[in-house]
């Protein structure tokens, strides 16, 4: 063990914590006899959104095994618990102690995948008079540098060509300088339903039992945070580098293979399917993506996984991953506050326990509670598609993505949320508002056959929420989305109603929207 630096020292090293990863740029000259890390539980980040309990164990969980490992290695660490005595509950408050402690000269970060929590810890430096060294953060393909000046020398973002852009500086999935296969995108041969028969051979998840300092977070969290949503019964993420590693080679070996023929598909009861559950700690830096990548690259080349799922995967981390965080760095602040439909209703308050009649959408929210988890399609469309449609405000259906998932990192989540999911943005991280009948919830799922709703029905008793919800958002904002020209066939389909099919859509919707607050 190193010996602890006799204060003041040169460097207090801040690690925040989505930012697990022993080769971070933030340690690059670190000198045990002279600098120490800075680590912090503090309430704040648990209740700034009323954050779930599996959200709040994992962060905390891995924030303990990480520091354990610091200390094996000999790093000077300050860590404080968020059940210390004077715990002053906020980032803010906690440096603000740990500067008048140990008298740094500086301090030195990796930037974090928060807007407001970086605000909050310059502001410190700024009160201290203190000079703060921000360093990029390493784990990614790209730098905000890179996409804000990709972003400048086009006339509308999209993700493709992005993507196509990354792939060829870093040489992935690429023969030569054409890309494996001959094309950019293997959609067409993805995106799946399950059929009637259901999932075949399902591959067990991965998870990890809980260690000691695992239950040690879930008794703390469970009584410190008892009235937060969520359950900790089923917590078997992975929070150490080690363990992050296994869950990628059972997801590499058991799941990949199928991963795009089934990515978009849904079965009541079947959490887990053929995704990865490596989000969180891609997060939590626990792994890097380029060693995901590579991964997932080199089953291909050896042929164990075929070349669509491969590319759909891939395309997840290297091209919509670096995507997103582009659009929040060069967006933020004011890409928050964002609403280009107008949606003003409220987050109906079953999403925080999951009791409504529409059976999908039961499904997905009890399932993000009991884990803390649901897989693309459930965010984008059940939970955000209604979202959408009922007219919900953005910012709150933002603040519970970012409550309630394991891997919700604002970064990552917000425009995700924000921008694909509620078109907030008015188009400018997607092409389109992704919207759809109740209908394509039973092409993907079989969670319409046990729903007391019909799909095929827009009014009536039995008539689909989503449905209805569907023509009515079409009519809401017709002059809009006739502009849009990837909205062409949709709106088509509406210019096919009549004007009383259309007032009684209407009419029901109003009732529906009632109902919900």
């Amino acid at each position: 063990m190193a010996e602890q630096p006799i204060s003041p020292i040169r460097h207090l090293v801040l690690v925040l914590g989505d930012q697990l990863d022993h080769d971070s740029g933030a340690f690059d000259g670190f000198d045990p006899a002279q600098d120490v890390v800075w680590m912090a539980e503090v309430a704040e980040e648990s209740t700034h959104v009323w954050s779930s309990k599996p959200r709040i164990a994992v962060f905390l969980s891995a924030m303990r095994h990480f520091a354990d490992e610091l200390r094996e290695r000999g790093l000077p660490l300050s860590y404080v618990r968020v059940d210390d005595a004077g715990n002053t509950g906020t980032l803010a408050g906690e440096l603000q102690r740990a500067i008048a402690e140990w008298r740094p000269g500086q301090l030195v970060m990796t930037a974090p995948g928060d807007w407001r929590v970086l605000q909050a810890l310059r502001a410190v430096a700024a009160q201290t008079t203190l000079p703060m060294d921000l360093r990029d953060d390493t784990h990614f393909f790209s730098t905000v540098r890179e996409f804000a000046a990709h972003a400048r020398s086009r006339k509308q973002l999209r993700l493709e060509y992005w993507y196509r852009e990354l792939r060829q500086k870093h040489g992935v999935l690429m023969d030569g300088k054409q890309p494996a296969g001959g094309q950019w995108n293997f959609d067409a041969d993805n995106r799946e339903s399950f059929g009637k028969a259901g999932p075949q051979n399902v591959p067990p998840p991965f998870f990890v039992a809980p260690d000691s300092i695992t239950r040690g977070v879930i008794d703390l969290v469970s009584a410190r945070f008892a009235d937060h949503p969520g359950s900790l019964h089923s917590f078997a993420w992975p929070v150490t580098r080690t363990d992050a590693l296994r869950a990628l080679h059972d997801f590499i070996e058991n799941r990949l293979p199928l991963f795009g023929q089934y990515e978009d598909a849904m079965w009541s009861g079947e959490v887990w399917l053929w995704h990865s559950q490596l989000s969180a700690a891609l997060n939590l830096k626990l792994l890097n993506p380029r060693e995901v990548v590579t991964a997932a690259e080199a089953a291909y080349r050896r042929g164990h996984a075929p070349l669509a799922a491969v590319e759909g995967f891939v395309r997840q981390i290297l091209g919509w991953r670096e995507y997103v965080r582009g659009i929040y760095w060069t967006q933020m602040p004011g890409y928050l506050d964002r609403n280009a439909l107008d949606a003003q209703a409220p987050l109906p308050t079953w999403y925080w326990t999951g009791e409504t009649d529409m059976a999908c959408l039961r499904e997905a929210i009890k399932q993000t509670l009991a884990h803390g988890y649901a897989h693309h399609i459930q965010r984008l469309m059940v939970t955000g598609l209604y979202a959408l449609l009922l007219g919900v405000r953005p910012l709150a259906v933002h603040e519970w993505y970012l409550s309630v998932y394991v891997d919700a990192v604002e970064w990552v989540e917000l425009p995700n949320t924000l921008g694909m999911s509620q078109y907030g943005d008015g188009g400018l991280l997607g092409s389109k508002p992704y919207v759809a009948t109740g209908k394509y919830i039973q092409r993907m799922s079989n969670h319409c056959r046990g729903c007391r709703f019909d799909p095929a029905q827009s009014t009536g008793p039995k008539a689909c929420p989503l449905t209805t919800l569907y023509w009515d958002f079409l009519m809401r904002h017709e002059a809009l989305l006739r502009q849009n020209p990837r909205m062409a066939m949709q709106m088509k389909n509406l210019d096919r109603l009549e004007p009383e099919a259309r007032e009684a859509i209407a009419t029901q919707a109003r009732a529906h929207r009632a109902a919900q607050t």
